[in-house]
């Protein structure tokens, strides 16, 4: 297979090269970088429509030269649009002087038109007899190139952290990438779909906020100047969306970006993509047959009701299960900590030798025994009950009269969490006394914890409906339903180091 480039150049040699065809080209006549071209079919439309276009339609087709196979005066070529890619033939006798000579500058990478008869090769395959040839965009960067033979792909652009910085390369050379990201898009339609089919609004909040709030998590900070304050840029949507609903409304939700300034790892990315909703007069048991229809919505969507995720085989098609985390953890460490108090929970953690520091509190030790001992068996779907008051602040206390756990659950599918909810706490005195001690931990070293915003206390003390709180990952929910384990894998463009 020719490439029309020497091997062993430099990449500066084989610019040079380029340009210096653009300026052959313009002798030719031709625009090297066209403003338009008029298709009448793409690639897929020619193939799934043969018998009706053979010998007898000219087609218009356009795309990206990915091979040139040169057989003296006959040459295959294959071009890529958005979607397939097409095999065509150029023979010099078909083509005035001026486009062979045209097609003779052109290199893989370039983006053409052509118009022609389809026909089949000798092979048998799909062709498109070339009559017209128009340059659109002529490449000056050699892309990676792809050999395949025997269903076996040869010299692919592997390099994970190359891909990641320039995914259009990565686009442009693996199509089963491309494949993800519409399927996400699908995805983001569908939720918005099940949402508003179910009587949700779709409202919008601010990325900037003078304070941050409704998660645990470290905030970006930025600076304001018209206002000359600090601003933040969003945790979360919960606040502000609970301020809808004091507001009169019944059911909203938000498809947002959050940031938060943590640490990169395969299911972390500081920009992330989260769908938050609140429904009034419905608590979190309500909410956990809620986001089972929710899966079980986009299982049917995909017709993925049984698949494969890192390795393990999920059901969708099944009961969620559903346990209280005091009693997974009494499952998976034997220990019955359901009476245990920060101390005893602090020794128990060091018998099994975690890792502890002088800021970590009751919350801290229970989510230690959780991540260690319990999240590694949690396969299928899972919801995770009644959560510890210290690690919920936003969530109301177990009304059988608990004082320390909180109508709160997770689901955990495959290992992950994908989703956290609460019964909301509606109590603005409950409220104010958990946020002054979440402003405590913040100030004796809790990176993490939570802000006292006094104008959502304020709001709250004008009385909020009993109402149920949902936080799906959007990133995490693609990564389980195209099988990716790692989030940079369905984020286009992830954070990565400088």
């Amino acid at each position: 297979m020719s490439t029309n480039t020497s091997e062993g150049k430099s990449l500066q040699e084989i610019r040079n090269v380029r340009i210096e065809k653009v300026k052959k080209i313009k002798e030719l006549g031709f625009n090297p970088y066209d403003y338009k071209f008029e298709r009448t079919h793409k690639a897929a439309d020619v193939i799934d429509n043969y018998e009706e276009l053979k010998e007898e339609v000219t087609v218009k087709i356009a795309g990206r030269l990915m091979a040139i196979r040169k057989m003296g005066k006959a040459n295959f070529c294959d071009i890529k649009d958005d979607q397939n890619e097409i095999q065509i033939y150029i023979q010099k006798n078909k083509l005035d002087e001026e486009q062979y000579e045209l097609f003779k500058l052109l290199d893989i990478g370039d983006i053409i038109g052509v118009s022609g008869k389809v026909m089949k090769s000798r092979t048998g395959e799909i062709t498109i007899f070339v009559e017209q040839l128009d340059i659109l965009t002529k490449s000056i960067r050699p892309i990676p190139i792809v050999k395949e033979s025997d269903d076996k792909t040869y010299d692919a652009f592997h390099d994970k952290e190359l891909r990641y910085r320039k995914r259009y390369l990565d686009l442009i050379v693996n199509p089963d990438v491309k494949e993800v990201f519409k399927t996400r898009s699908k995805i983001i339609s569908w939720t918005r779909e099940f949402l508003d089919n179910n009587d949700y609004i779709e409202v919008e909040t601010p990325i900037l906020q003078p304070l941050y709030g409704g998660a645990n998590a470290r905030p970006f900070k930025t600076y304001y100047n018209a206002l000359s304050s600090e601003f933040y840029l969003r945790i979360a949507d919960e606040l502000y969306l609970k301020r809808l609903i004091i507001g009169g409304f019944d059911r909203v939700y938000e498809l947002s970006k959050n940031f938060r300034n943590e640490g990169v790892d395969r299911n972390h990315n500081p920009e992330f993509t989260l769908l938050e909703f609140y429904q009034t007069y419905v608590d979190y048991e309500y909410m956990m047959d809620f986001v089972e229809n929710f899966f079980k919505f986009m299982a049917d969507k995909l017709d993925k009701k049984k698949f494969e995720f890192n390795g393990n085989e999920i059901r969708l098609d099944q009961d969620f299960k559903r346990s209280s985390m005091f009693d997974l953890i009494e499952q998976y460490t034997g220990e019955n900590i359901s009476d245990a108090d920060a101390t005893q929970l602090k020794t128990i953690c060091a018998s099994k030798g975690m890792e502890i520091t002088e800021n970590d509190h009751y919350g801290n030790y229970i989510e230690y025994l959780f991540d260690e001992f319990v999240e590694p068996n949690l396969i299928q779907p899972t919801f995770v009950t009644d959560l510890p008051k210290a690690i919920s602040p936003l969530a109301k206390l177990k009304r059988d009269g608990s004082k320390n756990i909180v109508e709160r659950f997770e689901l955990f599918i495959g290992q992950q969490e994908f989703v956290n909810a609460f019964s909301e706490l509606n109590d603005p005195l409950d409220q104010r006394e958990r946020m002054e001690k979440q402003k405590r931990l913040g100030e004796s070293g809790d990176k993490e914890a939570q802000t006292l915003d006094e104008d959502f206390l304020e709001a709250l003390e004008y009385g909020m409906p009993p109402t149920g709180g949902v936080g799906i990952g959007i990133d995490r929910l693609v990564m389980l339903l195209t099988n990716q384990n790692s989030i940079r894998d369905v984020l286009l463009f992830p954070q990565m180091r400088q």
